[in-house]
């Protein structure tokens, strides 16, 4: 199985919360930064700020890390940026030559 990711997104106000899952973290924010999808939730609400992740060595582990991310509470996605984010601040930088597992 391929490694995976789960990822957060906000808006600049920091006002809307997204979760997402990709097999490839770097070119996945490029395409929510370039609306890619401009139909898209992320792309209609302007959520292209990187301000959480996690990697998994397959992609099905990510997939149940989404599923259980979505189903908690808006504070506990807050909790869980601020444990490792406490300023918010756009992460992709840090993210740019990821390599996957």
């Amino acid at each position: 199985m391929k490694p995976g990711f789960i990822y957060i997104l906000t808006n600049y106000k920091n006002t809307t919360l997204y979760i997402g899952v990709t097999s490839n973290l770097p070119q996945r924010i490029i395409e929510h930064k370039e609306k890619k999808y401009q139909n898209s939730f992320s792309a209609r609400y302007n959520l292209n700020k990187l301000v959480y992740y996690e990697q998994f060595q397959m992609i099905g582990d990510a997939i149940a890390r989404e599923k259980q991310l979505k189903g908690g509470s808006r504070a506990n996605k807050v909790d869980l940026i601020n444990s490792l984010n406490p300023k918010w601040e756009d992460l992709f930088d840090s993210i740019e030559n990821l390599m996957t597992l």
